[in-house]
């Protein structure tokens, strides 16, 4: 689930796993948060001047991609992550994947869909999760977390996820018939590996994918919300 990209089970382990990790590991999270952090306020500046400029949204993605998609590609460093600081790596995949699938296979290499508004939609939605998520790492592994940044991390989620998630179906939606006219990313039979695909109904089983996965994600983080800012003991279920 991209909306999120990545929010997960790390934040709420972060500030007690910061010893053991050692001082290497946390230097180099804190270094690694600090950077996201100033790339995500780059990608908002840049978003807030195009439009001063230009009064549309129209153009806007083209202009910020290649930043978008080094920041984004670069976020696959957490997947390293999950493993020094003991936390799931699958909800991470999932996140970053979806991410980046929308930024690499989707928005960029589909033209005709990149001055949509649902584009902007979740373009801002990223945009304003990613420098709270950030933040949020860069100060709680300093250990000097401001409250408004916690206040902010667990309960602006409550709508930019929901709204993440409309943006980046329409835009998907957006795509079906552009993918569905050129056949882009599909193998049609016959051919030498004898394998069919088809983009077009690939991307139907990822919006579908959308009705299990995000109920699952929204809900953990509203559990996580209740520990954090209230101090309730949530006990998670094994897998």
């Amino acid at each position: 689930m991209a909306t999120g990209e990545e929010d997960g089970p790390a934040e709420e382990k972060e500030h007690t796993k910061r010893k053991a990790i050692g001082p290497f590991a946390t230097a180099w999270l804190t270094l690694y948060n600090i950077a996201m952090t100033a790339g995500w306020l780059v990608l908002a500046i840049a978003m807030i001047r195009f439009y001063v400029e230009t009064g549309t949204h129209k153009g806007l993605y083209k202009s910020l991609q290649k930043t978008l998609k080094f920041f984004q590609t670069v976020a696959l460093l957490e997947l390293v992550h999950c493993a020094v600081v003991h936390t799931s790596v699958l909800v991470t995949t999932v996140q970053v994947s979806s991410r980046i699938f929308m930024v690499w296979f989707v928005t960029s290499s589909i033209k005709q869909i990149q001055n949509e508004e649902s584009v902007l939609l979740f373009l801002v939605v990223w945009t304003v999760t990613e420098i709270t998520r950030y933040s949020y790492y860069t100060f709680n592994l300093l250990n000097h977390l401001p409250y408004f940044i916690k206040w902010a991390r667990y309960n602006l989620f409550i709508i930019l996820y929901p709204v993440g998630v409309v943006g980046e179906l329409l835009t998907i939606y957006a795509a079906l018939p552009y993918v569905q006219k050129t056949g882009m990313y599909s193998l049609r039979l016959p051919n030498k590996y004898n394998v069919s695909f088809d983009y077009y109904y690939f991307l139907l089983v990822v919006m579908c994918s959308y009705i299990p996965l995000f109920p699952q994600l929204y809900f953990h983080m509203l559990r996580q919300r209740r520990k954090v800012l209230h101090g309730e003991v949530i006990v998670e279920k094994e897998d």
